[in-house]
């Protein structure tokens, strides 16, 4: 490069960091798992295998920088039911390994939306690896191949820029799944509702008048899918990072395309359902038991519904809900930020952590599941007819965990009134069932601060904990910076999962979230404890102790996924082959349904690729790409005619929108096929032309 065209680009940076606050870059990558034969992650519902797709899912990462280009921090955002240990662990290393020093587990937040509709098995305990019949390992690489590209993208596209927040409340979205829990914090009262109903977004500009990207916060679960569902989705949170995404870029632009990169996250969900029809009871329509969420003594007939006439329609309200609120906040975003870019970060060891409350030192327990998980939650009821608020156990239940490990007389004592139904934190055969070291983290971009925490907070634990730290950081830095426009935001499901943090108060019912709150009634005054060290730390500008390093456990994974074997097309078809065909006209508000004969989709994920198109004829012959299996229209569904041939068929189908322009259309599949003792082998095939009309 010649000695001018450096000069000029010396000139150019040092121009763009005078005139911008901070550095700003942002990826998007595909994380889209195994689209056949894999339980999902969240009901913990065995029938729950993935079986297509309904949309992709997807890694969104932002880096933010400081003017001097000199301390950056990363948020990722994965359309995932959480980060897993073993996700962060292969991130970081990965990382160091391309990058250095620059990006470290200190200064490196991934956050989960916490979809229930995505492939499980990318865990390292074992508790989490049940459902999925052990550690799937093409689950963990692709959101780890992901992350690490959507960070690569946003790395090589940085540039100066300055970020606005916005402020607004959304009241028709979620509500709170475990009310009785909640009006036993004394502070209920405090508040107007039962749940958080503010919405934060993050605005990103560059200096040029581009806009970069957003991140939104809003506290709700994704679960607007049901344990129904086999088709691969991320939930009202992916769909409203579409939505916006389609809104921000090019007219044209397919989902995964375009340089505005929208990532709605996730923040204290624990108690909180999309479901906003509430809880009924399946047999009779009448609400169920309030306080066991039960319907004649059973649970698995109480269940929440969504807004909409099915799950679909429910995830897209809930969905357009979060975008247009998202939109209106982006487009008036005016609160600028300044300052510097810093972060903390520890490890925390919770299976006895010292915890002073009152002047009187308790302590945490090692984890242990309690009863009422078993339960479920009426966004997913569990089944052998557990009750949610049981603080009683069964003996029948106790033999069957004392199999695994019966607690000592101390642990139960450390847990109660939780009863124990599994004993995680003394079961490490064949390794570990939960984690015991866990990380915290504070992001600091300005006035902004994210709170990464490894749980499920509920909604009254995420307020003490954000208001607990803004005092903390008000009171001990205003010479560092921190005044009344200091506003503090929970990154929910981040680094690690953890499972639940429910109040105190909450934790004596024992519901669901309560149960789940695996080390024991002082989880949350530890979680609190702990989080205002880092935000004093980060107040005075001092350093903290990184605190004992997560144990690896990747080497010892077991797997009972199988590998594909072959895969055959019927005599006389083909791969690609159409099945059923479609018919010779359609109408807009219809639906075209269309069969190939295909291979398993766990051949070849088509990661940043698609199944299926659908295809617009234009005036010089050539094919418009329009749909993909990415979009919110189509869906891609696969399964095994016969197991033993090894054939299956591929069903695509296309919801045809209002605003779908008159035409000619063709449906192409792709996929690959396993011949016996060989590799993969890619194929197509396609439909005959239709016709739509509006």
């Amino acid at each position: 490069m010649a000695a001018s065209t450096l000069l000029l680009l010396a000139c150019s940076l040092l121009f763009t960091g005078l005139a911008s606050a901070y550095f700003i870059g942002a990826g998007r990558y595909d994380i889209t798992g195994p689209a056949a034969e894999v339980e999902m992650m969240g009901y913990a519902m065995p029938t729950q295998i993935t079986h297509g797709i309904h949309f992709r899912q997807w890694a969104r990462a932002f880096i933010f920088a400081d003017a001097q280009n000199k301390s950056r921090v990363i948020f990722v955002n994965i359309d995932a039911c959480m980060t897993t240990q073993a996700m962060k662990i292969q991130v970081v290393k990965r990382l160091k390994a391309k990058y250095g020093d620059l990006y470290t587990d200190d200064n490196v937040l991934i956050s989960g939306t916490h979809t229930h509709s995505g492939p499980a098995g990318y865990f390292q305990y074992v508790l989490f690896e049940v459902m999925s019949i052990g550690f799937v390992n093409q689950s963990l690489e692709v959101t780890v191949n992901g992350i690490m590209e959507a960070i690569r993208i946003a790395h090589e596209n940085m540039k100066g820029g300055s970020l606005y927040t916005g402020d607004g409340e959304l009241l028709d979205a979620n509500i709170n799944r475990s009310p009785t829990a909640y009006k036993l914090n004394p502070d209920a009262g405090d508040y107007t509702y039962d749940v958080d109903k503010g919405m934060k977004v993050l605005k990103m500009v560059g200096t040029d008048g581009s806009d970069i990207g957003m991140l939104d916060w809003f506290a709700v679960h994704g679960t607007s899918m049901n344990n129904t569902n086999q088709l691969i989705s991320g939930d009202n949170k992916g769909h409203a990072s579409s939505l916006m995404e389609k809104f921000m870029n090019k007219e044209g632009d397919l989902p995964g395309q375009g340089e505005f990169v929208a990532a709605f996250a996730q923040s204290n969900e624990g108690d909180v359902s999309p479901n906003t029809k509430g809880p009924h009871c399946l047999d009779t329509g009448k609400p169920c038991d309030i306080l066991h969420s039960t319907c004649n003594g059973k649970n698995e007939l109480c269940v929440a519904a969504g807004p909409g006439k099915d799950m679909f329609d429910s995830t897209r309200i809930i969905g357009e809900k979060q975008f247009d609120l998202g939109k209106t906040l982006y487009k008036s975003a005016s609160k600028k930020l300044t300052g510097p870019v810093e972060y903390r970060h520890t490890f925390l060891n919770m299976s006895g952590l010292p915890v002073t409350i009152n002047g009187t030192v308790h302590h945490t327990c090692k984890s242990a599941m309690g009863y009422a998980f078993a339960a479920g939650t009426t966004d997913g009821p569990g089944a052998f007819n557990f009750e949610q608020a049981d603080t009683h156990d069964n003996w029948f239940w106790n033999i069957v965990r004392d199999f695994l490990h019966k607690p000592t007389d101390e642990q139960v004592k450390c847990h109660a009134p939780k009863p124990i139904l599994l004993d995680t934190g003394y079961i490490t055969f064949p390794y570990p069932w939960q984690p015991a070291i866990v990380p915290i983290q504070i992001l600091r971009i300005g006035q902004l601060v994210i709170l990464g925490v490894p749980a499920e907070f509920t909604t009254m634990s995420g307020r003490r904990l954000r208001e607990d730290v803004l005092r903390i950081l008000i009171e001990q830095g205003k010479d560092r910076g921190f005044d009344n426009d200091t506003e503090v935001v929970i990154a929910g499901l981040s680094n690690t999962y953890a499972d639940y943090v429910a109040t105190y108060e909450e934790y004596q019912e024992q519901r669901y979230e309560a149960a789940s709150t695996i080390y024991g009634p002082n989880t949350l005054a530890a979680y609190l404890q702990e989080f205002k060290k880092l935000a004093a730390a980060l107040a005075t500008g001092k350093t903290v102790d990184p605190g004992p390093s997560p144990p690896d456990y990747l080497s010892e994974q077991l797997s009972f996924h199988f590998p594909v074997i072959f895969d055959a097309a019927p005599s006389g078809d083909t791969f690609g082959s159409v099945h059923v065909a479609p018919k010779a006209s359609y109408t807009v508000n219809s639906t075209v349904e269309a069969q190939f004969w295909a291979g398993n989709p766990r051949n070849n994920l088509m990661t940043n690729k698609t199944f299926l198109t659908v295809e617009r004829k234009q005036a010089d012959g050539s094919w418009l790409v329009t749909q993909t299996d990415a979009s919110w229209d189509t869906r891609f569904h696969w399964k095994h005619t016969s197991e033993l041939k090894g054939e299956s068929l591929a069903t695509v189908t296309w919801d045809i929108a209002p605003d779908t322009p008159d035409g000619t259309y063709i449906i192409r599949h792709f996929g690959y096929h396993k011949p016996f003792l060989r590799d993969p082998v890619p194929y197509s095939g396609s439909t005959n032309e239709f016709h739509v009309t509006g």
